[in-house]
């Protein structure tokens, strides 16, 4: 058997590892120690201070890198400089399609403009989104974006008295000004309850879960209002909380078979995909597969199974308000004073089978833009 320590190549290769490999990573010094210089030159060459140094200085400095794999602390290194890239996210609710696809325009945005995205999942409990809040402090993110359930205004001030820029999604929180980017909700709901009259509906019933903490909510309730009185339509508001909904959902039934009871045609909205996927289901048992041809239904959010429901929907540009949202904050870090921007972007009423005038073929698919967006 060969005795690997006694072979003169395999005593090559292990003179050719990085020193890194000895159980730490490489540090500054010994980058400079291998390059034969001082760690003054090596952050030069680190910050791209090239002209300073001579030619053989650096190509000594880029062959020690390469030989010791060596990779610089990033975050020491925004820390000495007073950045460190890092963006906060505060997510309500990681569940909901809305927020995923928020967060990939986020994550999109971030990467083309050399951020890291810090995601904070509250999963709807107002006590995590103030944890978070107050954890995000101590990480020293220099912007944040939050999409939350419950936040108070105190616990936001803490980021805008210190010079952080604050970038809302979907909502606003009562006390503090800063920019907002979302739907624009009351041009939506108006299209959408508009769509419902048009296509023959007596009653329609805008389905929404609990409004005290969440504007964009209290927004959608306020805009279908006033669309149906404008329109002298009959509706009304039935408040679902998805985690003990089924009482809510006794007075749904409860309210169809009495619409039905007068020969109406009832048309269900609602207010976003969560709600949506738990009215369907019930749907589903109560009817059958069938369940359509008893009662409609729409949703603002195009959720993956609407298409597949032959359900109606309101889609969100979602993508867009995430990268819109992240544009926001690299303006206010690059010294943007302007007043605070509400940035309500438009929807496209998706129309499918769910809303059709009346029983029989189904219709083709159309895509109606609602708004031009503020």
């Amino acid at each position: 058997m060969t005795n690997m320590s006694d072979d003169p190549d395999h005593s090559k290769q292990l003179a050719r590892l990085p020193r890194a490999f000895d159980g730490r990573r490489a540090t500054i010094t010994d980058v400079a120690r291998e390059a034969g210089t001082g760690k003054t030159s090596i952050s030069r060459y680190l910050n791209g201070e090239t002209g300073v140094l001579s030619r053989d200085l650096r190509a000594r400095i880029e062959a020690a890198i390469e030989k010791l794999d060596y990779r610089p602390n990033q975050m020491a290194r925004g820390l000495k400089r007073g950045r460190n890239r890092l963006i906060g996210m505060l997510l309500a609710d990681l569940t909901n399609p809305y927020s995923v696809e928020v967060l990939q325009g986020v994550e999109a945005a971030c990467h083309a403009l050399g951020y890291m995205p810090l995601i904070c999942h509250a999963a709807n409990e107002v006590d995590m989104e103030r944890r978070y809040l107050q954890l995000l402090t101590t990480y020293r993110v220099e912007g944040v974006i939050v999409n939350a359930l419950g936040v108070k205004e105190e616990l936001l001030q803490g980021f805008t008295q210190g010079g952080i820029p604050v970038v809302l999604v979907d909502r606003t929180v009562e006390g503090i000004v800063t920019d907002m980017v979302g739907l624009d909700n009351p041009a939506a709901v108006a299209q959408a309850t508009r769509h419902l009259v048009d296509q023959g509906f007596d009653e329609l019933l805008f389905i929404v879960q609990p409004v005290t903490h969440v504007s964009s909510r209290r927004l959608r309730e306020a805009a279908f209002r006033e669309t149906i009185a404008s329109l002298g339509a009959s509706g009304s508001t039935l408040v679902v909380d998805l985690a003990n909904a089924a009482s809510a959902l006794g007075e749904l039934d409860a309210r169809v078979d009495a619409a039905h009871a007068a020969g109406k045609r009832v048309a269900l909205f609602a207010a976003n995909g969560p709600v949506a996927l738990r009215v369907a289901v019930h749907l589903k048992e109560r009817y059958g597969a069938d369940w359509q041809a008893s009662v409609a239904l729409l949703a603002i959010d195009d959720s993956e199974w609407a298409e597949l429901a032959g359900m109606t929907a309101v889609r969100q540009p979602t993508y867009e308000i995430g990268r819109r949202a992240v544009e926001f904050l690299h303006e206010r870090l690059g010294g943007a004073a302007m007043p605070a921007r509400e940035c309500l972007l438009p929807g496209e009423l998706v129309v499918r089978a769910s809303t059709q005038r009346a029983t029989g073929d189904t219709p083709p698919q159309a895509t109606h833009e609602i708004s031009q967006g503020k």
